[in-house]
């Protein structure tokens, strides 16, 4: 008989103190088998691809190298819906919040709230529940509601352009030049997987549908 898979997560966080709780918190109140480690988002896009069907959890800091803000797991969250994705930040901006639950994540968590409060909270979200801190029901003091014209814009190619982030820049233009996703990992040193998850992110943050679109698009953008 096939034994089931022992669960993975994956921390992505630049910051080696904090991942080591999460670390402790994951393995022991929760079972994790193993837990990746990474300090980048694109080292944990190419750690998602190559240990895809694995990990089960992954959580992701928002000012590590190569994030952009929470717009930048909707990619995520598209090429690997099986996981269950949580943000864990310092900051508990309004705004970041929501645009993270925009994109689909399944918890917004803030750092400073304590173990017993993140392992609650990571329970939650395990159990299939999401979970937000309880800032986000205080508005008093918080400035007012974000309003559709506040907020950025989701359509609109003048309000997509400052969504990619520089990787996905770097992506777009090799892409422009005609290059595969086999060539681009190449020139960028990244797994071919991790180009795939930033080439889902550009089609969708160009609002097109396939490769050859995107690079009529990436043309004019990169010449303007």
């Amino acid at each position: 008989m096939t034994q089931p898979t022992p669960p993975v997560a994956l921390i992505a966080d630049d910051d080696d103190f904090f991942r080591l709780a999460v670390v402790a918190i994951l393995t022991r109140s929760f079972g994790f088998a193993e837990v990746v480690e990474t300090g980048s988002l694109d080292a944990a896009l190419d750690q998602l691809s190559t240990r895809r069907g694995a990990v089960t959890l992954a959580l992701f800091d928002l000012a590590m190298p190569g994030m952009e803000g929470p717009g930048s797991l909707s990619a995520v969250r598209e090429c690997f819906p099986a996981v269950k994705v949580a943000v864990v930040s310092a900051s508990t901006e309004r705004n970041k919040i929501l645009t993270a639950l925009e994109v689909g994540v399944h918890g917004y968590v803030p750092k400073g709230i304590g173990s017993a409060e993140l392992t609650r909270a990571v329970g939650m979200i395990l159990d299939g529940q999401i979970f937000v801190p309880a800032s986000l029901a205080v508005l008093d003091g918080a400035g007012p509601r974000p309003t559709a014209e506040a907020r950025p814009a989701l359509d609109g190619r003048q309000a997509r352009i400052p969504d990619l982030t520089p990787r996905q820049r770097d992506v777009l233009a090799l892409l422009v030049e005609g290059r595969s996703n086999k060539e681009i990992a190449r020139r960028l040193q990244l797994g071919e997987g991790t180009v795939k998850v930033h080439m889902a992110a550009l089609l969708r943050s160009l609002g097109v549908q396939n490769r050859a679109a995107a690079a009529v698009v990436g043309a004019r953008l990169l010449a303007g």
